[in-house]
């Protein structure tokens, strides 16, 4: 058994209200977005959207002026319900079409995807509550990674702290994130310019912070009062999401969670579902979403069949922000039938009836991968019991439709199944495919 450094999981602040009372909570901060998003999608029958998004994804002056009369909001509220159902992903553009997220088919009945989609919002909250002009980039850029320190005090002072004290902690923190980025250069160096204007102002402080805490008001994660800042019961909540995904990265087996996608999923492969599944978790809480999935689907596109299988479902546990790299990889024959399979899991189609989705020959491709990670990583039997997996009701069937389907694996899964089959005559009849796939005949 694998020794782990491991420490116990934060527990959930002290009077922390119960998920359903935290899923009201967040129902009502994104009340505005969830109407708006509602007007913007097709209807379920079939109807047509009643918007069509520009290049940068914003409504037209016109729809929001329609939007306006029909729910009964200001302009600018249909805009920031419209920016925030995108950021919570109640609504996907794909395109110029507009469609539900799966967050907002879910949104009156299952309170994890309302709480997950409210996370979505609080991550985004420099989004949603757009810098002050003129300031540095970077100086915006390092208030950003300091706020989580900002957010662990409030937590921790367990009621309203004074913002005098927030700012000293930003300070500090900002400080170390400046020293944590020196490099000292090897070798004599010319004498440094007088510096005109600071990369991060001292003064800007003080309005980044403000602007920090309103950002986090903004999305309901604080309210502020006169000099006072606190967290609401969503914000405490999330602050102790955050601390748990880093308790859950820590606890990964050693150096596993510094591995790349392709050696992580290595190391689960003699796992079981359940572990696997903890394994990747934590793996991705150390990453951020686009990063990982574009690495899971760089490993998926390897030779190796199993990796293929692991990284989609590595991607199952990412959920709804890997979708559209999915719907992307559909179109690589290697992986469309994977793809093909996630999607329709995640609209909603039983396990047990997602393969019916796939075409006749996309069933038989993804038979022969699947038999290729079995002849690479499993048991010959196993390679005998996944024919009853096969979509062709014989075994002659099977095998002229495998010949016809193309598979770069083709001939050494026959051959394996060959040497693995117990019926001497089925065996002869496999290495005969095996031999007419080689010689590029069917």
């Amino acid at each position: 058994m694998t020794n782990r450094r491991t420490r116990p999981a934060p527990r959930p602040p002290e009077g922390t209200p119960p998920p359903a009372e935290l899923a009201r909570q967040a129902r009502a901060v994104l009340a505005d977005a969830v109407r708006v998003a509602r007007w913007a999608s097709p209807s379920p029958r079939g109807g047509k959207s009643h918007v069509e998004p520009g290049p940068d994804g914003a409504l037209s002056a016109a729809a929001v002026q329609r939007a306006s009369a029909d729910l009964d909001l200001t302009p600018p509220q249909v805009r920031a319900g419209w920016d925030r159902a995108r950021l919570a992903g109640l609504i996907e553009l794909h395109g110029d079409r507009t469609r539900p997220g799966w967050r907002l088919r879910a949104w009156d009945r299952d309170d994890a995807a309302v709480l997950r989609g409210w996370v979505a919002l609080f991550d985004a909250w420099s989004i949603v509550h757009p810098a002050p002009d003129g300031i540095p980039a970077t100086a915006v850029a390092e208030v950003v990674e300091a706020v989580p320190q900002v957010l662990s005090l409030l937590q921790l002072s367990a009621g309203p702290v004074q913002v005098p004290a927030l700012l000293d902690l930003l300070e500090q923190r900002v400080a170390e994130l400046r020293e944590e980025r020196c490099e000292v250069p090897y070798g004599p160096q010319p004498l440094p310019e007088p510096a005109t204007t600071p990369a991060t102002p001292a003064a800007s402080l003080p309005l980044l912070l403000d602007w920090a805490l309103e950002g986090q008001a903004a999305v309901g994660a604080l309210t502020l009062g006169p000099g006072l800042a606190t967290l609401t019961a969503l914000g405490n909540w999330a602050v102790w999401v955050k601390l748990e995904q880093i308790c859950v990265a820590a606890q990964s087996p050693a150096g596993n969670i510094e591995q790349s996608a392709e050696d992580m999923l290595r190391g689960c492969a003699r796992l079981t579902p359940g572990p696997a599944r903890a394994e990747y978790r934590a793996w991705l809480a150390a990453r951020t979403v686009s990063s990982a999935v574009t690495e899971l689907l760089e490993a998926a596109r390897g030779e190796d069949a199993l990796l293929r299988g692991l990284a989609f479902e590595a991607l199952r546990v990412v959920g709804a922000p890997a979708e559209s790299g999915v719907r992307a990889a559909a179109d690589d024959s290697s992986l469309r039938p994977y793809a093909l399979l996630w999607l329709a899991e995640y609209e909603g189609a039983d396990p047990e009836d997602a393969h019916e989705i796939l075409t006749r020959e996309e069933s038989t491709w993804l038979w022969v991968d699947t038999a290729a990670a079995v002849a690479d990583h499993g048991e010959t039997q196993l390679l005998v019991r996944h024919l009853d997996a096969a979509v062709q009701s014989t075994v002659p069937a099977l095998l002229e439709e495998v010949q016809a389907i193309g598979h770069p694996r083709t001939v050494q899964v026959l051959v394996a199944l060959a040497a693995a089959h117990p019926d001497p005559a089925l065996a002869k009849a496999v290495r005969r495919a095996a031999f007419q796939v080689h010689r590029g005949g069917v």
